[in-house]
């Protein structure tokens, strides 16, 4: 067992010396403060996954973080940390690892500047093979730690006390007459203990899943396994699946563990579930997880996936500001971030929440970091959205700042010959930087035979408001004060100038379509409620961005849906925030390579559309299916309250979002005690009138009778790339990451409606 756990657990990597590097450990400096730098020694765990480290005074050494809590691992002196208590002269011995989550970041100094490259690169090769691993490997590796921390005295053998210790860290509650009986059934030797196979015995019993076999048993008709034709047959009944002999010889050839059975061209139950817990085989159509989607098309057809006060890691009166908000938010594939921009000192703009307490960053330095960060999840452009407090000559540092450090990615005139009539695509844009903010004039008067007059003009100052009273509101639209603006800057601003919004006749009849607005969440919701089709018209030809209450001072969220349902593109919402609304938006933009473009439906695109998401009067939008989920069972469900003896009741919620007809929510009985293998099979029906823009929420509760039941975790898909048949779920914890080894076994099946 700790042999073969072991060689899975390096996944490929055995003798790499990237792997021995790291397994070998050796000393860094952590940093915390200019004056709190400590050596520490850092080594990886047999299990290669866990760091620990020890302290060169006490010699005591701890667990820090495992592997797959890394976000990113930056070079240099990236991080707020490193720049503010070390000297430019080490730069290049410094690197820093970035979690997901909350967590700080760890900053550290290596001795050598080779040194810290190959920390560098061994770490990221050893995350990216974890994150690589399909999740059969994952749920080995979290059993073999939960394993390793069982084994209490570290002798590779399990005592009777380390396996009800075992069964609590795998949250799973078993009656000690259970325990007693798991315990004596795998311990042949007699001895009192497991060791070898008796603790392979005890992990077979532990990861049976008897609905497994079932399914299988009903398809295995070639000598107790599953022939070639059996598979295609499975495939093609259960999964809907066009499937040929040739598909399912390729199955065999990849998931069947077996050399034996492999060779007679069969498939055992291990290899069926192996295939089963295949990304492709997975609820979300594999096709669907890569660019699938027409992106030539305007910018203005697409949803992008946008946020609001980036540069914020908390709430926005006294919360910290800082450059990795924006790494983050970007490595989550948001396409249009915000920078709230102000005068500094010594000639320097800077990012903060004016006339709160939250700190500030150099302008600059948000510039850089997302240069550095803008492309690793997605090609398609960034939107920089400008909320410009500053005085004209530091409004022509941005300029500068942008013009040098983004160089020609920045979009600084139309793209092609002449005035443009229409947005450019997201293909034409690859790699590109947009610029949302105020203009001087219009984009016409570029071609226009006379230049726009004088350095510095009056324009309105941005449209952004933090009070969500009307008549505070309307005092402040009196008093509201001119903003000088800078050329420099306002010559930067091509396919996104803002402007206020008038009403959508006004808008139709005197605004350009670069000319966008930007909407109060209030004032936004109630347009879609109230003049839907007039809105969703608007959304054909302009922009439209959506923002936040200014009340919402905790940087909570509101529900994006009914803004995606009325057309608008930008519904930015905090990203450093954890809540059912972003768990939408991150399902929203789960698809099409995470691009962070979706692209709206055919009648959402279309001058002449009738579509109303609040009234769905007939049109091509209504296409009524019936979709019909069993929720069957789940495996290694986290705990959440840590404590030893706290054990899961989960269950499980099924949600639909959409157009208001097709929001619905059904739940599972809970299942007592058993956050292991817990099995529901309960089976849910709901109408889905328009499916394309229909979401299926999966959420797994801990149940309280006596108090609101907890989160466990969730999944968010589009309706329209949900996989039938048998499917596992993946879950995903309230950070937005993968749970490594939880998830959810379902049965989906969609009809048309009578």
């Amino acid at each position: 067992m700790e042999t073969n756990g072991l060689e899975k657990k390096t996944n490929g990597l055995e003798g790499d010396s990237d792997l021995q590097f790291l397994l070998q450990g050796g000393d860094l400096l952590k940093v915390r403060s200019s004056s709190w730098k400590k050596t520490r020694f850092f080594r990886l765990q047999e299990d290669c996954k866990t760091m620990w480290r020890e302290s060169k005074k006490t010699f005591k050494s701890k667990q820090t973080f495992s592997l797959d809590e890394i976000a990113e691992v930056l070079m240099g002196r990236q991080s707020e940390g490193l720049k503010k208590n070390t000297e430019e002269q080490v730069e290049s011995r410094c690197f820093s690892i970035m979690f997901k989550g909350r967590r700080k970041n760890l900053d550290l100094i290596a001795s050598s500047e080779e040194e810290a490259k190959q920390w560098v690169k061994s770490l990221q090769k050893v995350v990216s093979n974890i994150n690589n691993l399909n999740r059969q490997q994952t749920t080995e590796h979290w059993i073999f730690s939960c394993l390793r921390k069982a084994d209490k005295n570290k002798d590779d053998k399990l005592s009777e006390s380390e396996v009800k210790n075992f069964l609590r860290l795998i949250n799973i509650e078993v009656d000690d007459d259970y325990a007693e009986m798991l315990f004596k059934k795998c311990d042949k030797s007699k001895s009192g203990y497991l060791a070898g196979e008796e603790i392979e015995h005890f992990y077979d019993l532990l990861t049976h899943r008897e609905e497994i076999d079932v399914i299988y048993g009903e398809y295995a008709k070639t000598t107790g396994f599953m022939s070639p034709q059996n598979l295609v047959d499975f495939l093609m009944k259960e999964q809907r699946m066009k499937a040929t002999l040739a598909d399912a010889h390729k199955i065999i050839e990849k998931y069947e563990p077996d050399e034996h059975v492999k060779e007679k061209k069969l498939l055992s139950k291990d290899g069926f579930l192996m295939y089963l817990h295949h990304p492709g085989a997975m609820i979300l159509n594999p096709e669907h997880s890569e660019v699938y989607q027409d992106m030539s098309q305007p910018l203005n057809h697409y949803f992008i996936s946008s946020s609001h006060n980036t540069y914020l890691m908390e709430d926005q009166l006294k919360g910290p500001s800082s450059t990795e908000a924006y790494v983050r938010a970007l490595l989550k594939g948001c396409r249009c971030v915000e920078l709230d921009c102000w005068d500094g000192s010594e000639g320097e703009p800077l990012i903060y929440h004016g006339y709160t307490l939250t700190s500030k960053i150099l302008f600059k330095d948000v510039i850089e970091a997302i240069k550095e960060y803008a492309f690793k999840t997605s090609d398609y452009p960034v939107i920089l959205s400008l909320e410009n407090h500053c005085c004209v000559e530091q409004q022509a540092v941005m300029a500068h700042h942008m013009s040098s450090i983004l160089g020609s990615a920045l979009v600084t005139s139309p793209l092609g010959d002449g005035m443009p009539t229409n947005f450019p695509s997201p293909e034409e844009l690859k790699g590109k930087f947009l610029i949302k903010g105020k203009r001087l004039n219009k984009l016409e008067a570029c071609f226009a035979s006379e230049t726009a007059a004088g350095e510095d003009t009056d324009v309105t100052e941005e449209e952004e408001s933090n009070d969500e009273d009307e008549a505070e509101a309307e005092q402040k639209e009196k008093k509201k004060k001119k903003l000088k603006l800078a050329k420099e800057l306002s010559d930067m601003v091509i396919y996104c100038k803002s402007v206020h919004f008038h009403g959508f006749d006004d808008a139709r009849k005197n605004l350009s379509f670069y000319e966008m607005s930007s909407f109060k969440e209030a004032k936004a919701v109630t347009l879609a409620e109230e003049s839907a089709n007039a809105y969703v018209h608007h959304n054909v030809e302009k922009l439209s961005r959506i923002y936040p209450a200014g009340k919402r001072t905790d940087s909570s969220n509101y529900n994006p849906v009914p803004l995606w349902n009325a057309g608008c593109q930008i519904v930015a919402l905090n990203f450093q925030t954890t809540c059912n609304d972003m768990d939408v938006n991150q399902g929203r933009f789960l698809v099409n390579g995470k691009s962070g473009y979706i692209l709206k439906p055919a009648f959402m695109r279309d001058v002449t559309t009738e579509f109303d998401p609040i009234t769905l009067t007939r049109g091509d939008w209504l296409k009524h299916k019936t979709l019909h989920i069993m929720v069957i069972s789940g495996q290694q469900l986290p705990k959440v309250n840590k404590k030893k003896s706290s054990i899961v009741d989960p269950l499980v919620k099924v949600e639909v979002h959409g157009v208001p007809a097709d929001v619905a929510e059904k739940e599972t009985r809970p299942v007592d005690n058993n956050g292991f293998n817990p099995e529901w099979n309960e089976n849910f029906q709901f109408d889905v009138y328009v499916p394309e823009l229909a979401l299926v929420r999966f959420v797994v509760e801990d149940h309280d009778s006596t108090s609101d039941n907890e989160f466990v975790g969730q999944y968010t898909i589009p309706f329209a790339s949900l996989q039938l048949g048998y499917r596992h779920v993946p879950l995903l914890n309230k950070n937005g990451d993968l749970l490594p080894s939880a998830g959810l076994f379902v049965h989906v099946m969609i009809m048309d409606a009578e």
